[in-house]
């Protein structure tokens, strides 16, 4: 294979890159290929992952190391969306990967708010920028459809609906800022398990097209906190609440707490609560960490930009 111009031996580039909340999940029936049409609302929002790739010696890659809460559970080997995302970013442009990339994860892994996905947006956006291949934004949402379904809006980010498995994006216009409170659960919940129980516990049973909710995107477009507690929605709730029965505590504690509105987070096991505003936000994530609910609970707000490059050192 070819090479691109090498970058300088050391030269890194760091991406950020966010977490996300759907506002809607709805799930269509199951697909002959096994995957659902959906009708997916993303938001994304302040906690972030960054990745940072940076220049290997010939043949020594790719590489990658990870920090942060939960590292320990993530994998060190072309088994991790990143190391794929720069594989396929190379193979794209004809040449090997020699590139290390390092994770410095603060998503939550394995909790529904796409961190894997977020780190292969953010080492394509590291790696394309690190190489200089200046692939052209419609080929970069090509490849991060490749990857996966919720890989093309970590790379976009703001607010946009998801269709076909989630990777076909409309971006969406939104009015003003929601607050968020995020609640980590000990555990992860595989995303390929969640939908086969979504699917054991609607058996037979006849499941319509999935469809963006008019007044969810209504509430979006206008800021509407209250308008948007009232139309949350996530089709696969049910099955992590069967999977994982803890979950309906912590939804309860977050009401409890003072959130209009809890929903699980994509397949779980987050929960996330939707807030009046910051001070609320604040308020109800320290009452989830002193009553031991959720010791990491936290809270932010979005919508956020998506894959960003903040840093650049030869």
């Amino acid at each position: 294979m070819s090479q691109p111009p090498r970058p300088a031996p050391g030269r890194s580039v760091t991406v950020r890159v966010p977490a996300k909340v759907n506002v809607q999940l709805s799930v269509g029936p199951r697909r002959p290929d096994g995957f659902h049409d959906l009708a997916n609302v993303f938001l994304a929002v302040g906690i972030h992952d960054r990745v940072t790739a940076t220049t290997a010696p010939d043949g020594q890659g790719p590489g990658i190391s990870c920090s942060g809460p939960g590292s320990e559970h993530v994998p060190l080997d072309g088994r991790n969306l990143a190391v794929r995302a720069a594989e396929l970013l190379a193979a794209h442009h004809g040449f090997v990967p020699d590139v290390h990339l390092h994770i410095d994860k603060d998503i939550p892994v394995a909790g529904g708010m796409a961190g894997g996905s977020a780190d292969a947006a953010g080492a394509l956006l590291a790696c394309d920028t690190l190489w200089g291949t200046r692939t052209p934004r419609a080929d970069l949402l090509e490849l991060c459809a490749r990857l996966g379904s919720d890989v093309p809006f970590s790379l976009v980010g703001g607010a946009a609906l998801g269709e076909g498995r989630g990777e076909r994006l409309t971006e969406l216009p939104v009015g003003g800022t929601f607050h968020w409170v995020f609640a980590p659960a000990d555990g992860g919940l595989g995303t390929p398990e969640v939908y086969r129980e979504c699917d054991r516990l609607r058996g037979a049973a006849a499941v319509p097209e999935p469809a963006a909710d008019p007044a969810l995107l209504a509430a979006l477009r206008a800021g509407d906190t209250a308008g948007l507690a009232a139309a949350l929605a996530n089709d696969l709730q049910p099955a992590a609440l069967s999977l994982r029965p803890d979950l309906a505590a912590t939804l309860a504690a977050g009401l409890a707490a003072g959130a209009p509105a809890g929903l699980v987070s994509g397949s779980g096991p987050t929960c996330a609560f939707l807030a009046p505003d910051a001070e609320a936000a604040a308020g109800i994530a320290a009452t989830l960490v002193a009553n031991g609910v959720s010791p990491r609970a936290r809270a932010t707000a979005g919508p956020v930009p998506g894959a960003t490059t903040i840093e650049s050192h030869a």
